[in-house]
């Protein structure tokens, strides 16, 4: 059976941006749109075009510089919106609007203050407006995940006849469990006449640690697009990581899905982002945290040593870091000792090394990590001893 290809929608632009702190100009914003697009990214979601002179003005630039992938511009639904998303992407080779509107009781009753009634009408005619500017619309149904599952096909089903080519489902609110969003989006499948048509897109939001769980859950019932954004950055507790569904495909084999990413880029792209964005990834973040390839337990260090795949599923190069770090504390053993010896320059006989794991453990016990030039001192040390 021929594998399925996911299309990776990036938002690190546009939701990714929308972290309190991190906003980029226009020449930052081009600069990560490049390396976006030479990571192989589907989608690059460029801003909010009304929002601001300056989103619109970055939005435009990505337009003519992006040629290989899809440029988004956000609208809500509304006419000036749409419109000023339409001018903002004239340059584009493969422009899309995404536009949409809140779905769930709480949205629409809180929120908007409207009805069923209503909500179905804008989400029609806004569809309808960006439909006469491009030929890629993408509808997104906000707070997806708390809305109704009969509704929202209603109201999916109704963008679709107004001419939608994408369909956005978004927890914006990281409330489902992923058994929970993976059949909201088997039942849309199921229930939504014209669906097969178009593509289903996940949006997940992290607020309860599930926006990378509720993505694959999407994909697996159906979606054929993943929004997410690099480190997984986003408003409040982040959106899905881009380089977490992407190895996650990899790495099952069996869920037969694939993506065009260059998941070599994926550390250099993590870095950059982070520095650029000035937004730090936590150590333990997964694929592309500082720790993610490191190892200090004893019994760790030793299976690693002796076979990689002991302890890492994932091999480092395939993410673009040149090798696992065997990191000395207290708690590491003579086997991870001797490896970073011998990594220096020194081998040590089985007694030599016995008699050196005392001193070393003395020096451990000091600081929290033993560096190379702690070794270089006391294997000097050690000499001027033996002399």
């Amino acid at each position: 059976m021929d594998q399925q290809k996911i299309e990776i929608f990036d938002t690190t632009l546009r939701d990714g941006e929308q972290v309190p702190g991190c906003k980029l100009n226009t020449p930052e914003k081009v600069a990560v749109a490049k390396r976006l697009e030479a990571l192989g990214v589907d989608v690059i979601e460029a801003g909010f075009p009304i929002s601001s002179p300056g989103d619109f003005e970055s939005v435009a630039a990505l337009a003519k510089v992006v040629k290989d992938a899809t440029v988004c511009a956000l609208s809500r639904a509304v006419e000036k919106d749409i419109i000023t998303a339409a001018e903002s992407l004239k340059g584009a080779k493969r422009p899309r609007i995404h536009t949409g509107i809140g779905t769930s009781e709480s949205h629409i009753f809180d929120k908007l203050q409207t009805t069923r009634d209503k909500i179905v009408e804008r989400a029609i005619a806004a569809v309808s407006l960006a439909k006469k500017h491009v030929e890629d619309v993408e509808f997104y149904a906000e707070d997806a995940g708390r809305t109704d599952n009969t509704f929202l096909a209603y109201i999916c089903e109704q963008a679709i006849k107004a001419g939608a080519t994408v369909l956005n489902i978004p927890d914006t609110t990281g409330y489902c469990l992923p058994e929970e969003y993976g059949a909201k989006i088997k039942f849309l499948k199921e229930n939504v006449k014209g669906i097969d048509k178009v593509t289903i897109s996940t949006h997940c939001h992290n607020d309860l640690g599930m926006a990378t769980a509720n993505s694959i859950a999407g994909i697996i019932n159906g979606a054929t697009q993943i929004e997410c954004t690099i480190n997984g950055i986003g408003e409040r507790a982040g959106n899905t990581a881009l380089e977490e569904v992407v190895m996650i495909m990899r790495q099952h084999p069996h869920l037969n899905k694939y993506s065009n990413i260059d998941t070599k880029q994926l550390n250099e792209i993590s870095h950059y982002v982070s520095d650029t964005m000035r937004v730090p990834v936590q150590p333990n973040k997964a694929i592309v945290g500082a720790n993610a390839f490191a190892h200090s337990s004893g019994i760790h260090q030793d299976g690693v040593i002796k076979n990689r795949a002991t302890y890492e599923i994932i091999d480092p190069k395939d993410v673009g870091v040149d090798h696992s770090s065997i990191v000395l504390t207290a708690r590491s053993g003579r086997a991870a000792l001797a490896y970073r010896l011998k990594n220096i320059g020194h081998e040590l006989t089985r007694d030599e090394l016995d008699d050196f794991y005392s001193g070393f453990l003395r020096v451990a016990d000091e600081k929290k990590e033993v560096y190379d030039e702690d070794l270089h001192r006391l294997i000097e040390l050690r000499t001027k001893i033996a002399v």
